[in-house]
């Protein structure tokens, strides 16, 4: 059976600021739901354990979709959520994938994580495949120098994240960013579009719209 290790955030709040967010909820459901009925093992983690906060936004009723909606009235994935392991603790041995969740949080604490950095650093020697959706690319950026260079991904786009206004709360725009660790980056041609990119073992989504088709091509790469 394959293995999957998820890693989430646990920041539930915009530095200096009270507005909440979170985990993009439905950017681990549709990924994760994918998997529902293939023989792979799911294990979700987050950045120190326990329980990962939900982005509000993410569950409003203008976002809010009906396979996320289901997920979040189960009581049993909820519990999940609210239990998650520490990836301090992760046995990279064991994983044939990683993916990492996207959430306006990830840039708080997925950068300058030397836990990150270590399990890209483990799965990559070994070429399993490193995947996230939206702001979850963030995480990339904990590649060593050169890693990134003239790779191909995606992530959330600057122009994304105006049309969400969130420009002025997030410590660097996730686009600028992968391009100085010289990437390649892609976007698609209408914003807010699905949009996924694969190059080699990195397969990396734009947006909320990207993670069911990240999970395709996650499940093509590893079994």
């Amino acid at each position: 059976m394959k293995k999957i290790m998820i890693i989430n955030t646990n920041t539930d709040h915009y530095k200096g600021l009270e507005e909440k967010t979170g985990l993009w909820l439905g950017e681990l459901v549709h990924f994760y739901d994918y998997f529902k009925d293939k023989e792979v093992k799911i294990d979700l983690y987050s950045v120190k354990g326990g329980k990962v906060p939900i982005d509000p936004f993410s569950v409003s009723t203008l976002m809010l979709d009906y396979k996320t909606k289901n997920y979040m009235e189960d009581p049993e994935f909820m519990k999940l959520l609210d239990n998650t392991k520490s990836i301090h603790e992760a046995q990279v041995s064991d994983y044939d994938a990683v993916y990492f969740t996207g959430g306006h949080g990830t840039v708080f604490d997925f950068v300058d994580n030397e836990d990150i950095s270590r399990i890209l650093k483990e799965m990559d020697k070994e070429k399993k495949v490193i995947s996230s959706v939206c702001h979850g690319a963030a995480a990339l950026l904990n590649f060593e120098d050169n890693r990134l260079k003239d790779t191909e991904l995606t992530g959330f786009s600057n122009l994304e994240e105006q049309m969400v206004r969130k420009t002025n709360k997030v410590p660097f725009l996730l686009e600028d960013e992968l391009k100085k660790k010289g990437a390649n980056y892609k976007k698609a041609v209408l914003p807010m579009a699905s949009k996924v990119v694969q190059d080699g073992n990195i397969i990396t989504g734009q947006n909320p719209q990207s993670p069911k088709i990240v999970a395709k091509k996650v499940w093509s790469a590893i079994k």
